[in-house]
């Protein structure tokens, strides 16, 4: 186990377990913790080793959000300036998980309020424990429901009316209702939770590396095509470029000799 003190990092072969490591805080977000997240998946943009990223959370709850505290007084001689650059500090988060390489599988236990929940569902896969609950607190601290990609995911994840209810209300979206509508990939108990998230690891590093990579590409340039023909474009030149790889060489290989293909990521 690797890492800062509020966020640590173990790696497992090709895996990389991130956790949120503030348990006595609810996981908030606090400079320290924004930084070491910042910190990290920049690191991942050009980290050809690690091949997928299990992000979890110690304790009871996955993040409960900003951690208001942490940040000093809002209420006292508000600064445009400054509000602008944390939005946009901690919103690079999202961003980077959504463009770095590696699938991102988020294990969601309890809380996820805020901007815990934009991390959430910043990520590629979300399993959650039965007592997971998710909501955008911001509107009810005298904001919008929209922040740190909340309105950009969330409608694609569970259409318009689903998202506008819970971004407009503030309301919590419990586990079984967050399966139903598709928010979530399935519940699982809290002792199951990290080992059904490397199970899906470990499926997911049967793909040849580069085969990986790609497909999540595709699966984030394609959420927004404009049609079918712009997103089978995409998949086209995807299919051509990984035709023409060692691997998959490698992988008719292996298929016609009845055994495991042996990836290079070339």
């Amino acid at each position: 186990m690797s890492g800062s003190e509020v966020l640590q990092v173990e790696r497992r072969g090709d895996v990389e377990i991130v956790t949120l490591n503030r348990p006595d805080a609810l996981n908030a977000l606090n400079p320290d913790l924004v930084e070491a997240l910042l910190a990290y998946w920049q690191g991942l943009q050009e980290n050809n080793d690690v091949r997928v990223v299990v992000l979890r959370a110690a304790g009871r709850a996955f993040c409960a959000g900003l951690d208001l505290k942490g940040w000093g007084d809002f209420s006292s001689e508000p600064s445009v300036a400054n509000a602008l650059y944390m939005q946009r500090r901690i919103g690079r988060i999202m961003r980077m998980m959504r463009t770095c390489p590696q699938p991102v599988i988020c294990l969601v236990q309890g809380a996820a309020a805020g901007g815990g929940m934009s991390l959430a569902l910043a990520a590629d896969v979300r399993y959650a424990t039965p007592d997971m609950r998710m909501n955008a607190a911001f509107i009810r601290i005298g904001l919008g429901g929209g922040d740190m990609g909340s309105s950009y995911f969330l409608p694609r994840l569970v259409g318009h009316s689903v998202a506008s209810e819970l971004l407009l209300s503030g309301r919590f979206i419990q586990a079984e209702r967050a399966l139903k509508v598709g928010l979530i990939s399935d519940i699982v108990e809290p002792d199951a939770l990290l080992d059904a998230g490397l199970a899906l690891a470990d499926d997911m590093l049967l793909a040849a590396p580069m085969g990986l990579r790609l497909t999540k590409d595709a699966l984030n340039l394609n959420i927004d095509a404009s049609g079918i023909e712009a997103a089978m474009a995409i998949e086209d030149r995807q299919q051509v470029m990984l035709s023409n790889t060692a691997d998959h060489g490698e992988a008719v290989a292996a298929f016609l000799q009845k055994r495991k293909p042996v990836w290079q990521g070339r």
